[in-house]
């Protein structure tokens, strides 16, 4: 089931521009390795729920996967030869807004080498350029 949300103060949104860096929700915070964009871009629920069933699906029941980002924009689009005017489209699908630096994904509970590979098969599902990094410290 794609993520969206339940409720929303405003069904429609405009497009809106996604400038500068993330500077939050950039480092790991749930789990040991994090796959983190290096573009800005918007990233659907289909591709969020592509990644957590790739993840699941090569960690077999061992550690576990955090979605750090959450669909929460609105994209609209019009139907199909129809003309020009007669308001904005219907919601059509939901996006979640990244800046360069976001952390998409966590995983933790695993040795190193099967985070890199879990988060590399997710990396491929996403429409961005990512990186892995590693949790700085361990939080006691």
């Amino acid at each position: 089931m794609a993520l969206m949300p339940k409720r929303v103060k405003h069904r429609k949104s405009q497009r809106g521009r996604v400038r500068g860096n993330a500077t939050r929700g950039n480092f790991v915070a749930f789990g040991d390795f994090g796959l983190q964009t290096l573009e800005p871009a918007w990233i659907t629920a289909r591709q969020i729920e592509a990644g957590r069933v790739t993840a699941t699906h090569f960690l077999h029941r061992e550690g576990r996967v955090f979605i750090r980002i959450f669909p929460d924009k609105p994209v609209s689009s019009k139907p199909l030869e129809t003309r020009m005017g007669k308001g904005k489209g219907e919601p059509e699908f939901w996006v979640a807004p990244v800046k360069p630096g976001t952390v998409l994904f966590e995983v933790g509970g695993v040795d190193e080498e099967t985070a890199k590979l879990t988060l590399k098969r997710v990396a491929h599902k996403m429409p961005v350029k990512c990186r892995l990094i590693a949790r700085l410290h361990s939080v006691k």
